[in-house]
């Protein structure tokens, strides 16, 4: 096993902790990616934060043996979250939050921007060792999948949640949009996306969307340009991909050669299951001509063409809608999985469940208990 620098170790096994947690590798990498964002003494303050956003004041009492006044705290917070190593919330009044931060949903985002080939390639190699199966691995996805707007048919019963019009036009906050993380990475390997030339096709919401804004990840936006964006990445074969909440936080335009979630459960077998969704396509064989628009609009390699039909596999078919939009029989439509779930209400309540999902209810009740939230979990 790796043989890390204390200061880079203890930080990762704090890491760990969170909903989405942060494994020990043979190779380090994950030490590594935590060497791109912090100093050792970074580490050592980082320790001491958690999920709940606290003050450079109340995280000065918690450390121990501390060589430096709170103002000389808050300088370096900042500076972390400047680095997008941590999350930093900024009150109406001026006052100013600190949190840890996930990998992902997290660390890996807040590089938009500024994402190097180095952090890059170590980002893939953890994916690869031991991060994909820690995202995995309760099965509850941060983001879910709804269909795009050109596949919803009138008669379709669907709810607020999962129509990204009704999502859009009743939100009434700021609403921010970011270059895609995961492409920039890509084009730094000259790898570039072969779906769609468009990079500003992630976006943000309400308090996230003022994180962006203010710290310079993202531009705000107002709807008009949003549906806009949304109008051309329908064409462009991009999954809808909010966070998988009842009002979202985020939402990913997403294709299958450069979105980690994509490209990390195509592979898989019976990959539907690690994914958030309400929907399936089904095809009127009678109608279809087998013209194969669909196949290669699929960005999960759902459809097939078998005896100039086309065939969905239902182990692959997220409920995107792509294939219907494309349909020129009109052969396509969308219905209802078997069993629908309403997303949770907020980020409080996904990461939550994630959470009590990868530890079990004895533990997170005793985690509760010890209120985790607002204090380490030892």
């Amino acid at each position: 096993m790796y043989k890390a620098i204390p200061q880079y170790r203890k930080l990762q096994q704090h890491l760990d902790k969170l909903p989405i947690g942060y494994p020990e590798t043979e190779s380090g990498v994950e030490i590594r990616i935590l060497q791109h964002l912090f100093t050792t003494e970074e580490a050592e303050i980082a320790i001491d934060l958690d999920l709940m956003p606290t003050t450079a004041e109340k995280l000065h009492k918690r450390i121990k043996n501390s060589n430096y006044s709170v103002d000389d705290l808050e300088e370096k917070l900042d500076k972390m979250a400047d680095k997008g190593a941590i999350n930093r919330h900024v009150k109406k009044n001026g006052l100013r939050l600190f949190s840890s931060a996930l990998l992902a949903i997290g660390m890996f985002e807040f590089q938009v921007d500024r994402m190097t080939k180095e952090f890059y390639s170590d980002f893939l190699q953890y994916l690869d060792e031991a991060f994909r199966d820690e995202i995995l691995s309760t099965r509850i996805p941060q983001l879910r999948t709804i269909p795009t707007e050109g596949s919803i048919a009138p008669d379709l019963p669907i709810m607020t949640y999962d129509n990204i019009r009704d999502i859009i036009s009743s939100y009434k906050g700021p609403i921010a949009v970011a270059n895609c993380v995961c492409k920039q990475g890509n084009d730094l390997l000259g790898e570039p996306c072969h779906q769609t030339k468009m990079r500003e096709i992630c976006f943000t919401f309400g308090s996230s969307a003022r994180k962006f804004i203010s710290e310079g990840l993202g531009r705000s936006i107002d709807k008009e340009e949003t549906f806009k964006i949304l109008k051309q990445a329908e064409k462009d074969a991009l999954v809808l991909q909010p966070s998988n909440t009842e009002v979202p936080f985020c939402l990913c335009l997403c294709c299958g050669c450069c979105c980690e979630i994509l490209t990390s459960a195509k592979p898989l077998e019976n990959p539907v299951q690690y994914f958030a969704t309400n929907y399936r396509a089904i095809i009127d064989t009678e109608t279809c001509i087998g013209c194969g628009v669909c196949e290669t609009r699929c960005q999960m390699d759902a459809i097939s063409i078998v005896d100039d039909k086309s065939v969905i596999d239902y182990e692959r078919c997220i409920g995107c809608g792509l294939c219907i939009t494309s349909c020129p029989e009109e052969a396509m439509k969308l219905e209802h999985v078997e069993h629908t779930k309403k997303p949770p209400k907020n980020g409080v309540e996904l990461y939550m469940n994630i959470l009590r999902k990868k530890v079990g209810n004895a533990k997170y009740i005793i985690m509760l208990t010890k209120q985790w939230f607002g204090s380490k979990f030892n």
